[in-house]
């Protein structure tokens, strides 16, 4: 079966391209003297017809389905085997097969041996022409937000000088989206990737998830591989998953004798004997690419292809395959030889003027080597004037015949001439690390520079390199302190044993780094000590340092570090006297400055954790904003603080009943995050915290997706992250709202959610109040009892006192009423003292809830009025639908039937609105034991308000009392708490931000009146 001309697909259209590979019969005609493209075109395939049905029954599979409208209809080809067994011929057939179709998109890439190092230097290959090619239309549809991110990555334009690191997860995440928005676009997509083996890591990475990905979409996914230890260590893990996804894998082996003698014919003529046929096989082993090196020696030495000249062939196949130095040269001349070299260090993109400006030849010179290397099989010409290597072990050969001395000078060249054609210093910087150190300042700046560009296309392995070798040039004494640094904060993203490792380095004291760097030094290794549990360590650094800075704006904002890890750690020896610690510092600063905001909104968590005036954290955490917003310095995606800072800000807010005001300070994390490519555990934090907020609202299967979101990115980086906990902890808790009690036991048996949870981190929210509630779920009281008794020392020990952060003493009351009454009663009201003196409306109404549970008959009535009047006022609406219920289950047991049901409607609406079915149908069950027909479900809009709503919601932001506003509106006081009721929920805040929700002139005190 002949090869034909290969077209290639280029941003929508396509363009001629010869091939010059060499195959499982593949084989180009040694005898043709041009050795150009039309012999590839002559090309035959011998044993390999399983091989090309495979892959004609693919191709025509994937148009046929998308033909008759099928979406999930990808597949994954695999061809491996040994070098010289023809993988690359066979996906020319690939590709010839795809481009007779109508409308197929061919997209082809090789990795390269001498690229291997050069990020996503396949994927660009692969994409660059396609997306390239892109509308401005096009590209808004398939890149979305993801453009600025994935962008350079895929070289489309270079990184700004002000980008910022990017995880390499998140450009992953942002290939992702762009391949699933293209793929329908460009369908049906047939994606080819030869070389495998030497596919640089970041695509590899990439490559092994997307074929998962790749059967969701209208993609063929071919791949072709060298078996054996052609792939690195490092890359290993990434073949192995890709080879499990395939769907079609074939392992080329040896050609047959009878294959070999019709080669050997086709090349010598058909008076070549048989024997010496067999004798070619065996030498050769049935390589098709040894057979074509083995015959070109044969035409070269005029060697007759007869039975007693069979005996030569050993030792020319020995030639043939391990070309020398000495044997080149013979073979090419010295300035062919020389172009040659350039085009080996330039590897599969090779351009011809830039091969002969590293070659030093003239044009006409380098035009003659082009020729002899056409002649002699070595280079053959793509369409586009680029040149391309016959088979790739003539490049390796090639590469490996440069004397060291002349491959060192050559790369410093080709660095040269890469960055002065403007191809930039990712392309470029593999070259220069070839080089030998030389001491020079200009090296290490480049160098420095390189490794920024890797860091802001997700590379922090290749800016590592970059930077390795910037220290072995080596820099100046005054530069090398700042190049650990470097060095340390490059894998900040990725490796925190080695950033840990990289900044104790760089803070040395006999390194010299400047001062202003040291305090960014340290905060930053604080940072990637506290990310790995190691908390306390993270807040001693930063205090040592403190001691040791003279500059104030630097040592305030080590201290303010110190307290936000202290914040976070699971255990604590000095709580309370930490409190009084950061309330002096808090006295002595008066300035606006990012420093003096953070310490304002440390103090305002550690007020909320301790259950002291919500009104006070909230004026001090207004104070830390700007006009309501994070102030320059805060920002989530700022290397000032991180993303911690901003994070207490929006848990003060959460656990203070402004939910409104978390929710968008979470929503802003999540965008941001993701614009900045950080797709890891920052965008899982993210997730989690909207998880969290929307719990607290109540709408608990919103809540239940972000949960599951973080959830699984956690998983996705490993296991016994603190964010894990937080996801799980918080997933529980919803699961059980909406009333899974069973699937939330399994849960947690899954992730060992059990004491004594992290061992240095705590768990948003209180991990041992959590484990109780569940306790309490599955009907365990003994075991509920002693988590909750366990949990309110820990934080008795701390000084944290907020019974919504952590309601141990309401759940341990009602674990503890059937055998303790008397205890049981104690600790209710102590809670509800402390939400009392807290004075956020859910911490009151929440904590009367629980104390009414061990409440009977007028007293059980009376709270849960109390508490269904202050959950009116809050934004928490599944504990307002669960007082509501309970408020109408014990109306109904005293006898007060009317208002009895008119609680329990109020309770299903809003336990609908909710999605907490199980409250539903108690509710419903309530009903029924009463007699009455539970009402038709009413969905509630959680976005605007209802006409009647808003009215009664302006009279309140006016100071109107609730019942004047009755009065006012010939309405009962039960329907405005109601209509209040919905309007805190659905806006988000209590009475004190409600003015702020709706955009209303708040009334100064009394004016009503």
């Amino acid at each position: 079966m002949a090869v034909a001309e290969e077209r290639e697909l280029r941003g929508g259209t396509e363009r001629e391209a010869g091939s010059g590979s060499g195959g499982p019969g593949g084989t180009p005609r040694p005898a043709d003297p041009a050795g150009s493209a039309a012999a590839a075109a002559g090309t035959t395939l011998h044993d390999r017809d399983s091989e090309v049905r495979s892959a004609e029954s693919a191709v025509d599979k994937l148009c046929r389905e998308f033909a008759a409208g099928g979406t999930e209809i990808g597949e994954l080809l695999i061809f491996s085997g040994q070098a010289g067994l023809g993988k690359t011929t066979l996906l020319h057939e690939v590709r010839r097969q795809a481009h007779t179709r109508e409308r197929c998109t061919v997209l082809f890439a090789r990795g390269g041996e001498q690229q291997y190092t050069e990020p996503y230097h396949v994927l660009r290959q692969l994409l660059q022409p396609v997306l390239g090619g892109l509308t401005e239309a096009e590209r808004q549809e398939v890149f979305g937000n993801w453009y600025d991110t994935v962008g350079p990555a895929i070289g489309l334009f270079r990184p700004g000088s002000e980008a910022v690191a990017i995880d390499p997860q998140g450009i992953r995440d942002g290939l992702d989206y762009v391949l699933t928005q293209l793929a329908p676009r460009r369908a049906p997509l047939v994606m080819i990737v030869d070389d495998l083996h030497w596919a640089d890591l970041e695509s590899l990475s990439w490559l092994s998830a997307f074929a998962v990905r790749s059967r969701e979409l209208p993609v063929l996914l071919v791949v072709a591989y060298r078996e054996g230890d052609e792939f690195k260590p490092e890359a290993v893990a990434f073949q192995q998953a890709i080879a499990a996804q395939a769907t079609r894998r074939h392992e080329l082996r040896a050609l047959s004798p009878d294959s070999m003698s019709e080669i050997v014919h086709a090349a010598l003529g058909p008076e070549a004997e048989e024997g010496f046929c067999y004798e070619l096989w065996t030498v050769t082993r049935g390589n098709p690419y040894d057979a074509v090196a083995l015959l070109g020696k044969i035409i070269d030495n005029d060697l007759s292809p007869v039975d007693e000249n069979a005996s030569q062939l050993r030792d020319l196949a020995a030639e043939a395959r391990g070309m020398t130095l000495k044997t080149w040269l013979a073979k090419l001349g010295t300035s062919t030889l020389r172009f040659a070299w350039a085009a080996a260090l330039l590897g599969t993109d090779i351009s011809i003027d830039l091969a002969t400006r590293i070659s030093a030849l003239s044009k006409d010179a380098a035009a003659d080597a082009i020729r002899e290397l056409h002649k002699h099989r070595v280079l053959t010409q793509m369409s586009g004037g680029k040149l391309e290597f016959v088979h790739p072990l003539i490049a390796t050969s090639i590469y490996k015949t440069m004397p060291d001395a002349a491959r060192t000078a050559m790369h410093g060249v080709a660095f040269t001439e890469i960055e002065n054609a403007g191809q930039g210093l990712i392309a470029a910087s593999r070259h220069l690390i070839a080089t030998h150190p030389e001491g020079d300042d200009a090296t290490v700046r480049k160098l420095r520079r390189a490794a920024a560009e890797h860091l802001a296309i997700g590379a922090p392995e290749a800016a590592q390199a970059c930077l390795r070798r910037a220290l072995s040039e080596p820099p100046d004494k005054d530069d090398r302190a700042e190049v650990l640094y470097e060095l340390g904060c490059s894998a900040l993203l990725t490796d925190p044993v080695a950033t840990v490792n990289q900044l104790r380095l760089a803070l040395d004291p006999h390194e010299g780094l400047r001062p202003e760097l040291r305090v960014d030094a340290t905060f930053r290794l604080s940072e990637v000590l506290a990310h790995s549990g190691e908390l306390s360590e993270a807040a001693q650094v930063c205090r040592d340092e403190a001691a040791r800075t003279s500059d104030a704006a630097g040592r305030l904002r080590l201290e303010a570090a110190s307290y936000i890890w202290q914040a976070f750690r699971k255990d604590e020896e000095d709580g309370p006297a930490r409190s009084r610690r950061l309330e002096e510092l808090w006295r002595g600063i008066h300035g606006q400055g990012s420093a003096e905001r953070a310490i304002r909104a440390i103090r305002a968590w550690d007020l909320t954790l301790r259950g002291e005036p919500a009104a006070v954290a909230l004026a001090l955490v207004e104070e830390a904003l700007q006009d309501g917003a994070l102030p320059e310095g805060l920002e989530w995606t700022g290397t000032t603080w991180g993303f911690e800072l901003p994070a207490i800000i929006g848990l003060t807010f959460t656990y203070t009943d402004r939910l409104a005001l978390a929710e968008r300070l979470f929503s802003d994390a999540i965008l941001e995050f993701e614009l900045a490519g950080w797709s890891g555990a920052h965008r899982g934090f993210g997730y989690f915290l909207m998880g969290l907020v929307r719990f607290r609202r109540g709408l608990l299967a919103e809540a239940e997706d972000f949960l599951r979101v973080a959830l699984r990115l956690s998983d996705r980086i490993g296991p016994g992250l603190p964010l894990q906990w937080d996801a799980v902890g918080v997933l529980i808790d919803t699961l059980l709202a909406r009333g899974r009690v069973e699937e939330a036991a399994a849960l947690a048996e899954k992730y060992d959610f059990r004491p004594p949870y992290h061992a240095t981190a705590m768990v948003l929210p209180d991990a041992a109040s959590l484990y109780g509630k569940l306790m309490l779920a599955q009907g365990k009281y003994a075991r509920a009892v002693t988590a909750l008794e366990r949990a309110g020392e820990q934080l008795a020990e701390r000084g944290w006192h907020n019974t919504v952060w952590a309601p141990w003493q309401g759940h341990l009351a009602v674990a503890l009423a059937g055998e303790d009454p008397a205890r049981a009663w104690e600790l209710a009201e102590e809670s509800v003292r402390r939400a009392e003196v807290f004075g956020a409306a859910s911490a009151i109404g929440t904590a009367l809830r629980l104390q009414a549970t061990i409440a009977d008959g007028p007293k059980a009535v009376e709270l849960l009025e109390r508490a269904v009047g202050h959950l009116g006022q809050s934004p928490a609406g599944y504990e307002h639908a669960v007082a509501l219920v309970d408020l109408g289950r014990a109306l109904r047991r005293v006898g007060r039937l009317d208002t009895a049901a008119e609680y329990l409607y109020q309770g299903i609406e809003l336990a609908q609105h909710c999605a907490a079915d199980a409250l539903v149908s108690t509710a419903r069950r309530e009903l029924a034991k009463s007699g009455l027909r539970p009402n038709r479900l009413r969905t509630v809009s959680k976005d605007a308000l209802s006409a009647p709503e808003l009215e009664v919601a302006e009279l309140a932001v006016k100071g109107v009392p609730a019942q004047r506003i009755a009065h006012q509106l010939n309405l009962s006081l039960s329907m405005v708490q109601r209509r209040l009721a919905a309007v805190h929920r659905k806006t988000g805040t209590g009475p004190e931000g409600l003015a702020a929700a709706l955009g209303l002139d708040d009334e100064e005190p009394g004016k009503a009146d």
